[in-house]
């Protein structure tokens, strides 16, 4: 996930729908769902007709809401259904993105009206429903957009519809209040309305309700894990991609800048709430009444929430969306049991350390050696004993591996452990040494935090340029999580087979990606997860 601003101290970084009858298509004699075809460019929702645009043999649907604005009142309740529309609504345009500061977005964004999803299709016809992959961004749940991630190339090498939603941010999607309903699950609560609409409408897109592929990367994989452990999306999607992100993310001191507290990424609801009794009582809302510090926060615009809306990053669970914490229900049994796609890249945190010192670039030698002795104490020797200095080119390098390994990859591999117990697991690492904009830069980057995203997608607008070596693997990558969609096996694409994770094994098969070489490797024996394991258990 990208560094969190720092505003605020504590910073680390079934859900009712009521079906609207569509009524429209019927009085104006237009075809319904069932008749929309692969190529037309309008199309029957459940809340009224829809123009999308047909280009270079992809449709694409912009700006569909799936729940209504959540203002007013509406701010920090669950989700409620949108008003439908008559006539045709205009859906060549993207809808705004979800109230955030400035970051992923150069400009932010204001918009509290922005519970809306993007749908990209290939245009010819086809004899069967196609598989559905709904993505969920990442940005680490204070940032990002569903209309930053360009799905044509997945949509049409993948053959599958896929559908990428907003969700509310920061704040908005996960504050915590004492007596709130929903405190800390809003922006989980927005992902299972768009997982509902999915049910109700991906047919009339050519999609098959019955086959719906849940994944993200991230913050957006994070969220994945927790539907898993969600009884509220229970039969709301069929298999799922976890990308960088799992039920097991956690954090040590330092990680990502000097001083941040070490955390993980989901909490108790009581510590959710409490954060936000302490926010309202800064704002100037505190109370002892309920009611009124809601009614206060309520009433404060957009614009002075900003600056502090990014205290609030981490889902809550104890709640009716996440009643016990998602890794328990996934080492105990009690999860959605689908198949699941799960994997990291090889350098996860080089994108974190890059920017380490802020302006003045990637972490120097001076702060590694304060941050080693400030994280770890009289465990520094153990540390630097697997880690030495003398092995890296840089502190910052250093630094790199060792937040890598606890943080990204041991989170990653413990989920996908547990997973396996009870249901068919996929590992993966992506290794590509040099993929798009990995260079110039302050460091070497390697397989940096969000790059295998440009083997699937156009990132905000920018189309990356890559080797041959690397449009094959991206073409392979496309075609391994395609086959996941369509049949839970990712080794039912062609190309090098594809074994699942057992956990219990005494290495279990990951799947290595770089261009020229797709090969198993020993993640554990890589990243170091026995001695993490062990230093952990005594802390």
């Amino acid at each position: 996930m990208p560094t969190p601003q720092r505003a605020h101290p504590p910073i680390p970084r079934v859900l009712p729908i009521i079906t609207v009858v569509l009524t429209v298509a019927a009085i104006l004699g237009l075809p319904g769902p069932a008749a929309a075809g692969p190529g037309r460019t309008v199309v029957a929702t459940d809340g009224g007709l829809v123009r999308g645009t047909l280009h270079d043999g992809t449709r694409t649907f912009q700006g569909i809401p799936y729940a209504a604005p959540p203002v007013g009142e509406l701010r920090w309740r669950a989700p409620e259904p949108p008003e439908p529309w008559r006539g045709v609504r205009d859906a060549t345009t993207p809808g705004p993105a979800c109230a955030q500061n400035p970051g992923e977005l150069p400009e932010g964004s204001t918009s509290e009206d922005c519970l809306s999803l993007n749908v990209t299709t290939p245009a010819g016809a086809t004899d069967e429903p196609l598989p559905v992959i709904l993505w969920v961004h990442g940005g680490g749940f204070y940032q990002g957009a569903s209309h930053n991630y360009d799905a044509t190339r997945l949509a049409t090498r993948g053959d599958a519809v896929v559908i990428t939603i907003n969700y509310r941010l920061g704040m908005f999607g996960f504050l915590g209040l004492p007596g709130l309903e929903g405190s800390g699950t809003f922006g989980l609560a927005d992902q299972q309305a768009a997982m509902a609409w999915v049910q109700r409408n991906a047919a009339a897109f050519g999609g098959d309700p019955d086959n719906v592929t849940l994944a993200g990367q991230s913050a957006g994989a994070v969220s994945t894990c927790a539907q898993l452990a969600s009884p509220g999306a229970a039969g709301l999607f069929d298999r799922a991609i976890m990308q960088s992100g799992s039920c097991d993310l956690a954090w040590l001191a330092n990680t990502v800048y000097q001083g941040q507290p070490a955390d993980d990424i989901l909490l108790p609801v009581a510590t959710v709430q409490e954060r936000g009794r302490a926010l309202a009582t800064e704002l100037g809302c505190s109370s002892d009444h309920p009611d009124a510090v809601l009614d206060c926060l309520r009433a404060l615009p957009v614009e002075t929430l900003r600056p502090v809306m990014d205290g609030f990053i981490q889902p809550a669970y104890g709640t009716d969306l996440l009643p016990i914490e998602p890794s328990e229900a996934i080492a105990t049994g009690a999860f959605n049991r689908v198949p699941v796609l799960s994997g990291h890249t090889r350098d996860e945190s080089t994108l974190e350390v890059v920017g380490y010192e802020g302006g003045a670039g990637p972490m120097g030698e001076q702060t590694y050696e304060e941050v080693m002795t400030e994280t770890f104490g009289e465990d520094r020797a153990a540390v630097e004993e697997v880690y030495p200095r003398s092995a890296y080119p840089s502190g910052a390098a250093a630094w790199a591996a060792i937040a890598t390994d606890s943080k990204w990859a041991a989170g990653q591999y413990a989920t996908s452990a547990a997973l396996s117990r009870y249901v068919p697991v996929h590992q993966y690492e992506f290794s590509d040494p040099a993929p798009p904009f990995s260079s110039p830069a302050p460091m070497n980057m390697g397989a940096y935090h969000t790059s295998e995203l440009w083997s699937f997608f156009s990132l905000s607008g920018v189309e990356p340029t890559l080797t041959p070596a690397q449009q094959h693997l991206a073409d392979q990558l496309i075609d391994y999580w395609a086959a996941f969609a369509a049949t839970g096996d990712p080794g039912s694409a062609a190309g090098p087979a594809w074994p699942r994770f057992d956990g219990t094994a005494d290495t279990p098969y990951v799947q290595s990606f770089a261009p020229g070489a797709i090969a198993p490797v020993d993640v554990a024996a890589e990243h170091h997860l026995d001695f993490w394991r062990t230093l952990m258990s005594g802390r």
